[in-house]
């Protein structure tokens, strides 16, 4: 994929044989330029910001917000620095945010559902310093609860583990816990829901995604989910409750369920 760049200098464009009539291609500097100097990505955040206050005054600001600076600048290095593209991403993210109503979840919100014990965010980073979130698999039940309510139970927990990344730290590690999976706990769309939110409105906020302990049932499930999570897929790593002990935790912060 060609790199989008910081700025465009207009130059013509000229064949080896004669001048084309096609229009000016416009050069654009490297992105490393964006990433290794902070006035520049500073001068595209200001850009974006001034277009989201012109174009979308009536989105929300604050955190997560139009004018949310850091927020800015994240989708940038998102999408290479590209004004167009990270605008369009951006936009799409606050809207959903406000549409969701992702402010108002909390504990109280989201107790009935939580209480199944299918999700949520361990009190220890694990040795990688990162933020993790755990889902049992087979306590959910997509017959039984409603969907509505897994979505927002998701998206809380996404939030809480977000909000607890050291500084310096930007992604959260993802943990499947697979024992006991049957064809009752399999929800195709729940699954393509979680992913879409982390591909459209948390970019490149999750590292990495443990399946564990996957039994045979799960594999055709995964054959018919692995394509429609398209790049996510690649951070999926099957392993097992010895893996996750040993080489994700120490022997005092590894989650109570995947102690022997």
């Amino acid at each position: 994929m060609a790199l989008r760049t910081c700025q465009n200098f207009a130059s013509p464009f000229v064949s080896s044989i004669k001048l084309t009539k096609k229009p000016i291609r416009n050069f654009k500097a490297p992105v490393k330029n964006c990433q290794s100097d902070p006035n520049e990505s500073r001068k595209l955040v200001l850009q974006v910001k001034e277009r989201l206050e012109k174009d979308y005054n009536s989105l929300p600001v604050g955190k997560n917000g139009r004018d949310d600076e850091d927020m800015i600048l994240w989708f940038l290095k998102d999408r290479k620095f590209s004004i167009e593209e990270s605008l369009a991403k951006l936009t799409k993210a606050i809207k959903w945010r406000q549409e969701f109503r992702v402010s108002e979840l909390n504990e109280d919100s989201v107790r009935g559902i939580a209480e199944s014990g299918k999700a949520y965010v361990h009190d220890f980073l694990d040795i990688n310093e990162r933020p993790v979130l755990i889902v049992v698999a087979s306590k959910h039940l997509p017959a039984v609860h409603d969907p509505v309510e897994d979505e927002k139970l998701c998206v809380f927990f996404i939030e809480k583990a977000l909000s607890k990344l050291p500084p310096g730290k930007e992604q959260i590690l993802g943990i499947i816990d697979l024992r006991g999976f049957g064809t009752e706990n399999a929800d195709l769309k729940f699954l393509t829901f979680l992913f879409d939110v982390f591909y459209y409105y948390h970019p490149k906020r999750l590292g990495e995604v443990l399946f564990v302990e996957a039994p045979f049932v799960f594999k055709p499930f995964w054959q018919l989910t692995k394509p429609l999570l398209k790049s996510y897929a690649s951070l999926v790593k099957f392993c097992s409750v010895e893996t996750v002990r040993k080489e994700y935790f120490t022997e005092a912060t590894v989650p109570g369920n995947f102690r022997e």
